[in-house]
């Protein structure tokens, strides 16, 4: 990276080329999830609770990268709209199991086709460079959590 004498050389910065590309990939979802009546987070919510059945509001919270209320209000709308369950007794500990539903499995399969054709929009062209760039991208990030 480069710097100029007052700070960082945008053009030639990789974090905020990372930033550029994080900001348009998440425009692209929130559109194609927009007539889905979904937002990203919504979206990765459910998708979370596919992958990782039982998981904790705080555990979702930081999978999605929202705060722990912010979850509480989305959960909250997810289970009124009968995409969750959120269990009445902790599973194990103190955490309250949520569990998504036949019908936030429905949601989630449209949602999740619409979601894979905006990141394969994005990946198209680069063929065997995207192997590459996931492993730099993986590097990149142990790199920074040490």
């Amino acid at each position: 990276m480069e710097r100029t004498e007052q700070g960082v050389d945008l053009p030639t910065s990789v974090g905020y080329l990372l930033k550029e590309v994080a900001t348009a990939l998440r425009a692209e979802m929130e559109r194609v999830l927009r007539p889905l009546s979904m937002t990203v987070t919504h979206y990765s919510c459910l998708e979370l609770l596919a992958q990782r059945p039982g998981a904790s509001s705080s555990q979702l919270a930081r999978g999605t990268f929202v705060t722990r209320q912010s979850m509480h209000v989305l959960l909250q709308t997810l289970e009124r709209e009968g995409h969750v369950v959120r269990a009445t007794e902790p599973g194990g500990g103190r955490a309250m199991p949520v569990e998504i539903t036949a019908e936030g499995r429905r949601r989630l399969a449209v949602a999740s086709a619409a979601v894979r054709s905006v990141e394969a929009r994005m990946l198209d062209g680069l063929g065997d460079d995207e192997a590459t760039l996931r492993a730099l991208l993986q590097r990149c990030r142990a790199s920074l959590r040490g």
